[in-house]
């Protein structure tokens, strides 16, 4: 199954982060501008988490919202 079959058969928020979180790991390596990463670290120490897990936070609720 794909992310676009869930969206487009209207998944419930908790199917689509279910299948988010599914999956093997994999390294990804992008390049975004020094203050928005620097500033993205503060903001995970801030909650208690590590960059890592921030990021991914923002991208599982970033892809499960559900469009109006």
């Amino acid at each position: 199954m794909l992310y676009s079959e869930l969206v487009k058969g209207n998944a419930d928020e908790t199917d689509i982060r279910s299948y988010l979180a599914d999956g093997k790991q994999v390294a990804v390596t992008f390049r975004i501008p020094e203050n928005l990463r620097d500033s993205a670290k503060e903001a995970a120490e801030l909650r208690g988490m590590s960059f890592s897990a921030f990021m991914l936070m923002c991208m599982m609720n970033e892809l499960s919202k559900r469009e109006k």
